[in-house]
């Protein structure tokens, strides 16, 4: 999200309002997640809500008025992202917390009400999950019938847990094993990653770490892409279960480490199998690693900015971004290899093709089917640069 005003009270710790901007800036960024972005009007009473103009309760009453005002087809999932945002902002903000099964089921129902019939509801049967960073694969997901034992386990494990005499490092993979195990389980048919951020956040501040900066706002799809590849194994091809993805982002969030975070450097495909921790003992090495490197997130999103006509969310060039990195050597892609390299759902990346094809990004290709697109020139020159 760039030009965030969020972050002018994030980056001054002076400011009062800091805490209420950094729950509000990790309640818009987690909707990344399942590929979904907020309105600007969402974003308008955010601000009047850390300035203390307007309450929680008259947020929600102004968006149901907005949303009543609009046809359901117009609103569609940009009104879940902003009441879901809100209501992560709220829950974030309060300083109570339980470490129970049923408060993180309250959690969900709490964010969820409303949204989903299945609201705050273990669910009933079982799932898989096309996933971009598997190319197409899915996680075992914890079984139906075990999930409310799973659940109950797992947290009666980890209350018990003693953290004495660790060391840091020590810390820091234990909590990314407890995160990833109870994301696994999968309590819910949907909604499982941004009920668990908050839970785990809330978590983590309760045990006195402070959270409040704006790793998850800015990262959430590479949490949700960290969270697979903890739980995803495939022996025969050289791929096994690692949190070493999630490490490096809870040393960015709990040590202010600056590792990269890139969801590439996550795909089972990208030649180098582990990531590497941040070498502070040489920055100028790291700076100029930074410009070589043609896989830079923000280095292509801002290049890619000048290759778009109009205003376009960095959620979008994100995702685009990650259309041309994962299937640039393809001959020739299609709808579902766009699904599959940026986690979206029908809808959503058959617009982002269309916004492409606006642009001259890409090009339909005849001879093999229906739907199908190839990069143009434009793109050449983008990866050249």
């Amino acid at each position: 999200m760039e030009k965030d005003p969020f972050k002018y009270y994030i980056k001054n710790p002076k400011a009062s309002k800091a805490d209420k901007a950094y729950a509000w800036y990790t309640g818009i960024g987690l909707q990344a997640v399942d590929g979904l972005e907020t309105s600007p009007y969402l974003r308008e009473l955010a601000l009047k809500n850390i300035e203390g103009k307007i309450s929680f309760d008259k947020v929600y009453e102004l968006l149901d008025e907005y949303y009543d005002e609009k046809p359901a087809k117009e609103g569609g999932r940009t009104r879940e992202a902003d009441i879901v945002s809100a209501r992560i902002s709220q829950i974030l903000e309060e300083p109570s917390f339980n470490f129970t099964p049923n408060a993180y089921l309250s959690i969900h129902k709490r964010l969820f009400d409303g949204v989903f019939m299945h609201a705050g509801q273990i669910r009933d049967y079982n799932l898989s999950k096309k996933e971009w960073v598997l190319n197409g694969k899915s996680v075992l997901y914890g079984n139906a019938t075990d999930i409310r034992k799973t659940l109950e386990y797992d947290l009666q494990v980890e209350k018990s847990f003693s953290f004495n005499e660790l060391t840091t490092d020590e810390i820091i993979k234990h909590l990314a094993i407890f995160v990833a195990h109870l994301w696994q389980n999968h309590v819910f048919g949907e909604g499982n990653t941004r009920t668990t951020a908050v839970f785990f956040i809330k978590y983590i501040r309760s045990l006195g770490f402070n959270a409040n900066n704006d790793i998850f706002a800015q990262n959430a799809w590479y949490f949700r892409n960290a969270l697979v590849r903890a739980n995803y194994n495939d022996l025969e091809n050289g791929i096994s279960a690692t949190t070493s993805y999630l490490e490096l982002l809870l040393r960015n969030l709990l040590l202010g480490e600056d590792n990269e975070l890139k969801n590439r450097y996550l795909h089972v495909s990208y030649e180098n199998k582990l990531p590497k921790k941040a070498d502070i003992g040489d920055e100028k090495a790291d700076i100029g690693d930074e410009k070589a490197d043609i896989g830079d997130e923000k280095a292509d999103i801002e290049l890619l900015k000048t290759l778009i006509n109009g205003e376009v969310s960095y959620i979008t060039l994100n995702a685009m971004n990650n259309i041309i990195c994962t299937l640039y050597d393809q001959e020739f892609f299609g709808r579902n290899d766009v699904m599959n390299a940026t986690n979206l759902k029908h809808t959503r990346a058959t617009e982002l093709i269309k916004l492409m094809l606006a642009n001259d990004l890409i090009v339909p290709v005849k001879g093999h089917g229906k739907g199908k697109y190839c990069f143009s020139s434009k793109i050449g020159k983008f990866i050249s640069k």
